[in-house]
């Protein structure tokens, strides 16, 4: 899993200028996704959502969690520890488990979520890719080097010693790249694939006007009390050529990651029983619509294909060499996607839900029921099928007016004309209104839906927005 990837910035979703030969040549023998889309476009709710198939107004997790806050959480706390979740189930299946790279669920230092292996950072904003301190089971110590490289080398090093083991095992490796946020990517990249794009024009990432919801998202921080580095790259990073360069670069050293990878399993003689997904936690718009980076980038968020787009591709184990999937599919699907594959036929979700097993596109056939996907980011609530995106907004902040979207996406691909206010469009808006009304009702609850009076289970991303909806007593569950 990388962290902050659309899936447009891959080669084989047709990125002509990104080189990503390792996973061009994963998604040619195997199945590859054009259509999943995460639930929300942060970190933490997205892998939250992913390991338990909930939707963030079910798990709580809404934002990313804010380590700064880590003394106001419970002692070793894990976000999502009340749930049912895959590493647990893969666990009690038999499989020995492991986390090599990013967690950002809770309290790092010591494993969680049933993980026999443990190998992670202690932050979940990445400032620089290099001389981070790093929790290696149980030792705590300073890599000079690049994560990504060190995430690998562990990676290789797990799997070597599962060379030979009669117990299956399951390796989540969330990488913490390519992340596309200053200062991570600020200046010229360091790593070996730089000169790859040193003369790049870049044609890939558009040129366009930034969003007015960027500059008001940007102005609420300021008003917050500042803005670090990492947060004035949405209204400057679509013009900084070298940072844009540099974030290819990273991508490609994930590519080369995941290459090594799987040569490992090839050489330890794993490749024929092992099962590989590539995805990422989720999309990232590289200046699409206005805007640079992750959905809350803009307030309210905006519901725009790139930020939500992301790449899935499953290779080995049966699956169909080469297939394209183009149904409708979320990544809460992975939760029963994985417990099936691992043989769990009977693991649920703690809560109900609309995720679904995506076997049948895995042996090249078509997919019951995908006429829509939903995602959430907390005021912002769409829907999208193979015709509409729809946008809805929560209106009962009096401080604050925000209006819906409606965008033809069979006619408008780009999502460029917003027909909300189109007279002709009214029993459209009516229609996707029920559709998305009845979506969140089932799989939401009382205790973290937002538009309802509900709270987070950590911090939200606009705190007085919630509290001007449902009074100042209102705050997240862990919160200063």
């Amino acid at each position: 899993m990388s962290d902050n990837q659309p899936a447009d910035l891959l080669g084989c979703y047709g990125n002509d200028e990104v080189i990503t030969p390792h996973l061009n040549g994963l998604a040619a023998r195997g199945v590859r996704f054009s259509n999943a889309y995460c639930v929300n476009a942060m970190c933490s709710p997205c892998r939250a959502s992913v390991l338990t198939g909930l939707m963030p107004s079910q798990h709580g997790i809404h934002n990313w969690l804010d380590d700064r806050l880590i003394d106001h959480w419970p002692e070793n706390w894990s976000a999502i520890g009340g749930f049912a979740n895959i590493p647990t189930i893969m666990k009690q299946a038999g499989y020995t488990t492991a986390l090599i790279g990013k967690f950002h669920l809770g309290v790092p230092f010591t494993p969680q979520l049933a993980f026999d292996h443990w190998v992670t950072f202690p932050h979940g904003h990445t400032t620089s890719f290099y001389d981070n301190e790093v929790i290696d089971q149980e030792q705590r110590y300073r890599f000079a080097g690049h994560t990504v490289d060190f995430f690998t080398d562990k990676t290789i090093e797990f799997l070597e010693g599962q060379a030979g083991q009669d117990d299956p095992f399951f390796a989540f490796v969330p990488y913490n790249g390519p992340y596309g946020h200053w200062p991570s990517i600020k200046g010229r990249a360091k790593t070996e694939f730089a000169d790859l794009y040193d003369d790049a024009d870049m044609h890939s990432i558009p040129r366009e006007g930034l969003s007015i919801d960027v500059i008001e998202r940007f102005g609420l921080r300021v008003v917050e009390g500042g803005v670090r580095e990492q947060l004035k790259g949405p209204l400057l990073l679509p013009n900084n050529i070298e940072s844009l360069r540099n974030y290819f670069a990273q991508v490609s050293l994930i590519d080369h990651g995941v290459g090594r990878i799987l040569s490992a399993l090839d050489r330890l003689d794993l490749d024929q029983d092992t099962i590989v997904i590539y995805t990422a936690d989720h999309g990232f718009s590289l200046g699409h619509n206005g805007v640079w980076g992750h959905g809350a980038a803009a307030f309210p968020a905006t519901g725009h294909r790139p930020s939500y787009n992301i790449p899935l591709i499953f290779s080995g184990g049966g699956t169909t060499n080469g297939h394209l999937c183009e149904d409708l599919v979320s990544q809460i699907d992975l939760f029963p996607t994985l417990a099936s594959l691992a043989g769990v036929n009977n693991a649920t979700p703690s809560h109900p839900s609309a995720a679904k097993d995506l076997a049948p596109a895995l042996a090249g056939d078509d997919l019951a029921g995908t006429d829509a996907v939903f995602y959430e980011q907390e005021e912002t609530r769409v829907v999208r099928t193979e015709e509409w995106l729809y946008v809805s907004r929560f209106k009962d902040a009096p401080s604050y007016t925000l209006s819906d979207e409606l965008y033809h996406i069979a006619s408008d691909p780009n999502e460029r004309n917003n027909l909300i206010d189109d007279p002709t469009q009214s029993e459209t808006v009516a229609k996707l209104t029920k559709k998305i009304c009845a979506y969140f009702d089932a799989f939401s609850s009382e205790k973290y839906d937002l538009w309802k009076g509900g709270s987070a289970a950590s911090n939200v991303s606009f705190d007085k927005f919630w509290k001007d909806a449902w009074g100042e007593d209102w705050s997240p569950e862990y919160s200063a």
